[in-house]
């Protein structure tokens, strides 16, 4: 059965470095840690006294002062992964974890799939090909020299750096290494990190290259083990769950977050908050478990993106001075037709191009795939037509030669609808109100991929009230936004009530709105 050397760097909070080293050794795991040797020298004694008579604990044979994007923090990695090797030899995997770092699973089931999956995992993408790296230095990480830290030593790593630059002080990537890179949270199995330990020793040259590239954690291990293990039996991914947020911040996890953390398709996770101590102690028991079933639904980042979303409506593109200033013309009429269910606007459309000749367009603000006529390129991506709405709703004026135009949109671009219900133009709305199921809540979770075929019934009857809730919210906001000329039509309302919104909306006879409102099949799931 597997047995885990868990790797353990941290800096702080030593009461929380004891529990995690009790919590996973009583499992009959092992670990070694490695505390960095600037923090507070009383905080290492206790973290030492505290743990001193537990065989299953030991400590990097070295410690070393570490700082962000150093090479310090490979080192004391290494260190670590010495010490465990020589100390545990019945270890069969080895696991890096952080101080902040809380296991998700059962040690039962943690084993249990390690022994399921004989592989080292370990995210490690092409370096040059991938976009792993999004901003920023990337191949200059490599080739040029980084001796000093980038942020406490701000001035003396540019001008370092910049000097290389001017005096063209490139270097080489060691011919047979191809650079690899990728999160530093890996599990490794035992003949795979005796095999790093070797090429340590063995190449020189490759670890004084390494030394002073920078961020060598993302790509130190990540490259070795690509050149000593085959590539079949490396699985590319992490086995601790992490997020960033929009602005490449670390997520953390709080009290709230236990169900969704144990339906994730991981073992670890990773920022759990100092405050969640609820969250805490509930993960802490869970190690321990036996006879734990988890359902994995793995819903994890797409509702936390989903979610997270929710606090910035109208922030996600800025207007152009030039959009401000434009208008889409005093003679014109644009008719936006709001609804949260894609295919009943659609039959809508269908409805009103049979009965009036006035041009109709779907979610063009929504659906890159909408067919648009060639207008020069700003039609081409989602983006362009949202930065530039007004210019491109001229062009399809011009286009179609006409001063009446109707379009669909999502009831979450407000936004939009603000932006337009301010021009000089007459804008007309009509929202229609659709009843949601069940069925088809789930359904909409399926489609923007808050839940996958996987998910269980739990996780879906935790989501729908929040897809429900949500949706109520945009219509809430419509109605708050108190647009003139607001028209709308519900589903369950009278033939006559929606006729007459129709009417409005469309300025045509109730006759004819009558003929479009009265499809029976217009509000069918």
């Amino acid at each position: 059965m597997a047995k885990i050397a868990y790797i353990l760097l941290c800096h702080k909070d030593p009461g929380a470095v004891i529990k995690q080293a009790q919590r996973l050794t009583a499992a009959g795991d092992y670990m070694a840690i490695h505390f960095d040797a600037s923090a507070k020298p009383e905080h290492f004694a206790a973290i030492q006294a505290a743990l001193k008579d537990n065989p299953n604990v030991t400590f990097a044979r070295k410690r070393i002062k570490c700082g962000w994007g150093e090479w310090s923090l490979v080192q004391a990695t290494l260190y670590a992964v010495e010490s465990a090797v020589d100390a545990f030899p019945r270890a069969t995997h080895f696991y890096m974890l952080s101080g902040d770092c809380m296991a998700i699973k059962s040690a039962e089931y943690t084993h249990r799939f390690l022994d399921d999956n004989d592989a080292d995992f370990i995210e490690s993408f092409d370096y040059f090909e991938s976009d792993w790296i999004k901003t920023g230095m990337k191949e200059e990480r490599l080739i040029y020299r980084h001796f000093f830290n980038e942020r406490t030593q701000k001035w003396l790593f540019n001008t370092s750096f910049q000097l290389q630059q001017r005096l063209g002080l490139t270097r080489k990537i060691p011919d047979d290494i191809q650079v690899q890179i990728g999160s530093q949270w890996w599990c490794l199995r035992r003949r795979t990190v005796e095999w790093v330990l070797e090429f340590t020793k063995k190449r020189r040259d490759v670890m004084r290259f390494f030394r002073t590239t920078w961020i060598p954690d993302e790509t130190f291990f990540q490259t070795i083990v690509r050149h000593v293990v085959p590539e079949t039996e490396i699985r590319s991914r992490t086995l601790t769950f992490l997020m960033f947020t929009d602005y490449g911040m670390p997520v953390v996890f709080y009290d709230d977050h236990y169900d969704l953390l144990l339906s994730q398709d991981f073992l670890f996770a990773r920022k759990i908050s100092p405050e969640a101590q609820d969250l805490k102690r509930r993960l802490g028991l869970l190690y321990a478990a036996e006879g734990v079933q988890f359902q994995i639904s793995n819903e994890g980042r797409s509702l936390f993106k989903f979610l997270s979303g929710r606090g910035r409506i109208g922030r996600r593109f800025a207007m152009r001075f030039w959009e401000t200033e434009s208008t889409l013309g005093r003679e014109r009429e644009l008719m936006i037709v709001i609804c949260k269910k894609w295919h009943v606007a659609k039959r809508m459309l269908e409805r009103i191009r049979q009965v009036t000749n006035v041009p109709a367009i779907e979610y063009l603000f929504n659906e890159e795939s909408t067919p648009l006529p060639d207008l020069g390129g700003i039609q081409k991506t989602l983006g362009k037509r949202t930065r530039h709405r007004r210019a491109l709703m001229r062009m399809l004026f011009d286009y179609y030669e006409t001063d009446r135009l109707i379009v669909c949109m999502d009831p979450g671009e407000l936004d939009l609808l603000q932006d337009f219900a301010g021009d000089r133009s007459m804008t007309r709305m009509l929202e229609i109100q659709c009843k949601f199921s069940d069925d088809y809540l789930i359904g909409h979770a399926m489609r923007v991929g808050l839940a996958g075929e996987q998910t269980n019934s739990d996780t879906l009857e935790r989501l729908l009230p929040t897809i429900r809730n949500d949706m109520v919210f945009e219509s809430d906001h419509i109605r708050d936004a108190e647009f003139e000329n607001m028209n709308r039509m519900r589903e369950g309302a009278t033939l006559e009530e929606n006729t007459h919104a129709l009417s409005n909306f469309l300025s045509i006879g109730e006759d004819k709105a009558r003929e479009i409102a009265s499809a029976e099949y217009l509000f069918a799931d």
